[in-house]
């Protein structure tokens, strides 16, 4: 059972959720997980608690403050918010990787880190800004735009098969950049779905067989790219 905290010994913890492996016990690989452009919703926290029983130490950070949306029009307000701050945004996520990075003793200085949708393209971009602890990179229907040039991490995309935020053009750009930064890179496209797929809490979206199966490949990419010691 994982264990949600707001508190962190004396140190203070930046907006967010953490999750660690059982209660009391802060040992494991760190794991970062971007929301969705929803916010820091219980979809995610539920994600965090089932990584955490995984084995690894998870913080997600809440960029919306405590804002969170469930109509796409009032999420599609709060995500272009952010993106106008982008820099903020950026900042944030970095304060989040600094405070997991110290939160848990961690068998190396590698991180891993999970992105859906607005969060995978904020993932991306992160892989590039910190590559010397971002070593695996987990998107779920989401890209960004970048060279990739700094990169040290590994890569793992789920996309669906018709999806009118991220269409295909978009997946095979983002895979085609990589391979030519040089970064291994694994792009699973899930027939008969769309955005948000992985997303109990979107009934009109959801699938369960491939939620099922995007789980059961990105548990066993984090452990492979994040071993233990």
């Amino acid at each position: 059972m994982s264990r949600a905290s707001t508190q962190v010994d004396n140190s203070p913890q930046p907006p967010g959720f953490l999750a660690t492996p059982a209660a009391g016990i802060q040992k494991g690989r760190g794991l970062l997980v971007l929301h969705a452009w929803w916010g820091l919703n219980e979809t995610i926290k539920t994600l965090c608690r089932r990584l955490a029983a995984e084995g690894f130490v998870v913080f997600a950070p809440d960029l919306y403050r405590g804002k969170i949306a469930t109509t796409i029009k009032d999420a599609e307000t709060l995500g272009g918010q952010l993106d106008q701050n982008a820099a903020q945004a950026k900042s944030d996520i970095a304060d989040a990787v600094t405070y997991l990075s110290g939160r848990a003793d961690l068998t190396g200085p590698e991180l891993g880190v999970v992105g859906l949708s607005l969060g995978a393209y904020y993932a991306l971009a992160l892989s590039n800004a910190d590559p010397d602890r971002v070593r695996a990179v987990v998107v779920f229907y989401g890209t960004g735009h970048a060279d990739y040039s700094r990169s040290k991490a590994a890569y793992l995309g789920h996309f669906g098969e018709n999806d009118d935020f991220e269409p295909a053009s978009n997946v095979r750009s983002l895979e085609s950049t990589l391979r030519a930064a040089g970064r291994p890179v694994t792009v699973h496209t899930y027939p008969g779905t769309g955005h948000w797929f992985l997303e109990q809490d979107r009934p009109d979206a959801y699938n369960e067989a491939a939620a099922k199966l995007a789980w059961e490949r990105t548990v066993a990419f984090l452990r492979e790219e994040l071993p233990r010691s």
